[in-house]
């Protein structure tokens, strides 16, 4: 790495295989592991820890300061994991005192213009598309996928291998293994195609489809379905993930898709 155009901090680490593209500025307390590509005009200022072989798009603003009033100048950081990319203009705050840092893990690919806020926990294998907004303290499972120009509210929970239709509004926690859309964002079923291609078994969707019909498709409220889903089937990982996730969620979860409450 040596690129007489981009500045580079003094004390910032970079391995050796890195390569920072012309124009690039890489402040100090920076950390960049090996193979890692840095395009022209990406700024990554003071706490950024990004993981090998990853790609940053020109334009990426990475470890910036929270959009927070309540943030007072706290160390804190942005982790990045491995071979993710973040594509164009994407804009990665740093953490506050809350957790102290943003995370975004391994393998994951966050696409053009989206932004993600403070205190955010991204899990590994996720994918964020076009000019998707998360607000701070939002926690996204592995696999997750928000399609482009979601927004989601603060403190939001979406589960992993969930995924959410483009232009949708998340205002209640997501459980894991489904499908989201409408508006206001609804069920509209399991992620099954997403769950095969990652190997799931056709007894584990099953079990996941007869988990999510009790919840979302037979009349009975959110605790009514659980105690049916915790008698009627044996304990399984997806089935406690699923459990788990409804009983610790804090602002809901997203209800059923209803042709009445739609006017239709």
């Amino acid at each position: 790495m040596n690129q007489p155009l981009a500045y580079v901090h003094p004390s910032a680490k970079i391995a050796d295989t890195v390569v920072v593209e012309p124009f690039a500025t890489i402040s100090k307390n920076v950390e960049i592991g090996e193979g890692t590509w840095i395009g022209s005009n990406v700024t990554i200022m003071e706490g950024a820890r990004i993981g090998k072989n990853c790609k940053i798009f020109p334009g990426a603003v990475i470890s910036a300061i929270p959009q927070d009033l309540k943030f007072e100048g706290e160390d804190s950081l942005v982790v990045i994991g491995d071979n993710t990319i973040i594509r164009e203009c994407v804009t990665i705050n740093r953490g506050t005192k809350a957790l102290g840092k943003t995370q975004v893990g391994s393998n994951c690919l966050i696409m053009a213009y989206a932004h993600i806020a403070h205190d955010c926990v991204i899990g590994n294998h996720c994918i964020i598309v076009n000019g998707c907004a998360l607000a701070g303290h939002v926690v996204m499972g592995d696999f997750a996928i928000l399609g482009g120009l979601t927004a989601v509210h603060q403190f939001i929970q979406i589960g992993a291998h969930a995924m959410i239709g483009g232009g949708s509004l998340v205002r209640k926690d997501v459980p894991p293994f489904t499908k989201a859309a409408k508006e206001p964002l609804s069920f509209v079923g399991i992620n099954s195609i997403g769950l095969r291609r990652r190997g799931f078994e056709t007894a584990q969707i099953n079990l996941i489809q007869d988990i999510y019909r009790i919840l979302y498709q037979k009349n009975f409220n959110t605790s009514q379905a659980l105690e049916i889903i915790e008698a009627e089937y044996d304990a399984t990982p997806e089935r406690d993930e699923i459990i788990l996730f409804i009983r610790n969620s804090q602002r809901g979860i997203m209800k059923g898709y209803s042709l009445s409450k739609n006017g239709l």
